[in-house]
């Protein structure tokens, strides 16, 4: 681990904005500059495709796959992010696990509130089990907002009687939408990234009047886990959303669910996306392909899974 390292991500996410309230288009304008800077890895293939009515992207590594889908659902507040903005971490997950990811470009809020994206990820699911595909080689994965829809899918999922994923893997999860975790004003000052003001602000677009005290929408502090597939989260210290993961931890275990709680100290929110900067991530992400490899079986498919990380510039993508 290296504080020279964590001091310069810290220095990076601390960097001036503009002040007062920013324009949607302007919060996804500056989500996707950040998200370009992040070290993709080599040898995936990528291909643009429909799942579920939704446009995904497919990522696979080129040097043959292991039997097992990951789904993934990228981070942005429910406001911002797209596929192409979380391809750092789906892209190190599959070729750390040689497992092939659906990345679902689900509805974003204001346009779409709440429940647009749940609806969007359950038929992404849907649409994979309608394909033939076995639930126990499928995960559910994401990160931030969608590390909370990894878990709220997997609720709606299990209400509509469907069968589950074989494991869920959540990185730095928003999963309190009344925002009554202590990390909130704890952490305030301490976090890089949020303000209690700035997630309050994107939340009320995802809500849109919606009440946050309801599982979909607060599953930290009121889901039944009631037979839910193993959980990995993993979480920083300097997070304001620390306390989202360590409740629903704590509700997981109550429900007798397997659950790994993850905590590294003195790193910031999503700090997986600075895999091959940050060791840190690098050694999360190891854990994280270890779960997945541990609880979604598989085999080689047509050769050896790749696992190499070189710059975004480098990788390969088909339309």
């Amino acid at each position: 681990m290296s504080k020279e390292q964590r001091a310069r991500v810290d220095a990076l996410l601390r960097q001036p904005r503009p002040e007062g309230p920013r324009s949607v288009e302007a919060l996804r304008a500056g989500f996707e500059a950040l998200m370009t800077q992040m070290i993709v890895p080599d040898a995936l293939r990528l291909t643009r495709t429909t799942l579920g009515g939704r446009p995904a992207l497919h990522v696979e590594p080129d040097n043959g796959r292991r039997a097992g889908t990951i789904l993934y659902f990228h981070g942005g507040g429910w406001v911002y992010g797209s596929p192409e903005t979380a391809l750092s971490l789906t892209g190190n997950l599959v070729a750390r696990t040689g497992f092939e990811a659906y990345s679902v470009d689900y509805r974003l809020a204001p346009e779409h509130p709440f429940p647009a994206a749940i609806e969007d990820t359950v038929g992404a699911y849907c649409a994979l089990l309608d394909s033939g595909e076995d639930p126990s080689a499928v995960a559910f994965a994401g990160e931030s907002a969608g590390g909370g829809l990894a878990v709220t899918t997997c609720l709606a999922a299990r209400d509509a009687g469907l069968p589950l994923p074989a494991a869920v893997v959540a990185f730095s999860p928003g999963l309190d939408a009344t925002r009554t975790g202590e990390s909130m004003d704890t952490k305030e000052g301490v976090d890089p990234i949020f303000t209690r003001e700035a997630v309050e602000r994107t939340g009320a677009m995802y809500l849109a009047g919606a009440d946050p005290h309801q599982p979909l929408l607060s599953p930290a502090v009121l889901a039944d886990l009631t037979g839910f597939p193993p959980m990995l989260l993993q979480v920083g210290t300097n997070e304001l959303l620390l306390d989202d993961s360590t409740r629903l931890a704590a509700r997981a275990r109550a429900a007798g669910v397997d659950v790994i709680l993850d905590v590294t100290a003195d790193v910031p929110h999503v700090f997986q996306s600075f895999a091959g900067v940050l060791d840190e991530a690098d050694e999360a992400l190891d854990r994280a392909a270890v779960f997945l490899g541990q609880r979604v079986g598989g085999r080689v498919l047509g050769g050896r899974a790749a696992r190499a990380s070189s710059p975004a510039e480098n990788r390969s993508a088909e339309s």
